[in-house]
């Protein structure tokens, strides 16, 4: 039996299997929080990563957005490398951020939807962001513990697509694989119903994300326990998402959210780039975090050595 994350060290998660950090995650009922950071803007702590930053302040998982493995660089993780003009593509760059953090490493991967019916206007990314089988071997390669696969704001990402692509992932990829969506991504489409959960889990997805409850319109307590409810059913996990830049509100917006979706089941709350320099304001990391497991754990996560 592994340990709940909240009791494991650095030592003893890093060396966790895809199925031994999800029952580690499993067994921390409910208080695992995961921090989103861009790796294209300047560190908030200038020379230090943003993950470093997070971690600091309680978060468990890092996954990093706009992370290109065709050219793979971590903001702030180099000396002198802590902006766009001066930054070198570096195939150690994960394995360098989880010895660093002590904590699993993900990546975004988008799966672009060639015809979707946008919202919005339709925004490009590089071939190095999108998901196919290519950049799933490269993520691998360079050894991130876990992809997530859904659409940044206006990219056009739909669930049809995220379905489709999340087979080829799973063929290709022993981690585990979130997937799913916290907002529309710019498509004019439910962003999740009982039909598309039951084709995520069918398809492979260890991890459904969802919007929390608060973060889009009509998406309820009722609805996302619904959802929590049959996912647990099938054997997969759920994370709620706060990835409507609700992430830089005021602390008491935080603790809303984040004690509205626990009571709802989730397993891990997310929180989102949107503050200054592509993380959420620390403030709002320790309010999540004390919200969801109080003041001791928070304390615990905070302040145990990686070199454990």
């Amino acid at each position: 039996m592994v340990k709940r994350l909240l009791s494991a060290n650095s030592s003893e998660i890093l060396a966790m299997t895809a199925s031994e950090l999800k029952a580690a995650i499993q067994a921390n009922e409910g208080r695992t929080i995961l921090s989103e950071n861009v790796v294209v803007h300047e560190p908030l702590a200038e020379t230090i990563t943003n993950a470093e930053v997070a971690s600091a302040f309680g978060a468990d998982l890092i996954l990093l957005n706009h992370f290109d493995v065709q050219h793979p660089f971590i903001l702030g993780l180099n000396d002198g490398e802590n902006s766009l003009a001066n930054v070198h593509d570096d195939l150690a760059a994960i394995q360098q951020l989880k010895h660093l953090v002590g904590r699993p490493v993900g990546i975004n991967l988008e799966p672009i939807a060639p015809q979707a019916q946008m919202l919005s206007e339709k925004l490009p990314i590089a071939l190095g962001r999108q998901a196919n089988a290519a950049t799933v071997k490269k993520a691998t390669e360079l050894g991130v513990d876990f992809i997530c696969l859904t659409g940044n704001p206006g990219t056009g990402v739909d669930n049809a697509t995220i379905i489709a692509t999340l087979r080829e992932v799973r063929a290709n990829f022993s981690g585990l694989i979130i997937a799913g969506k916290m907002h529309s991504a710019g498509v004019n489409e439910p962003i999740i119903d009982s039909q598309v959960l039951t084709d995520l889990i069918d398809a492979g997805a260890d991890i459904i994300l969802v919007p929390a409850v608060g973060t889009v319109p009509g998406f309820d307590a009722a609805t996302l326990t619904a959802i929590v409810g049959q996912a647990h059913q099938h054997g997969a996990l759920v994370m709620s998402a706060i990835g409507t830049s609700q992430e830089s509100a005021t602390t008491s917006v935080i603790e809303t959210i984040a004690l509205q979706n626990k009571i709802c089941g989730v397993d891990i709350q997310h929180i989102g780039d949107a503050g200054a320099a592509g993380m959420a304001p620390v403030e709002n990391i320790l309010a999540l975090s004390k919200t969801i497991r109080g003041q001791r754990h928070t304390l615990k996560q905070m302040a145990r050595s990686i070199n454990r």
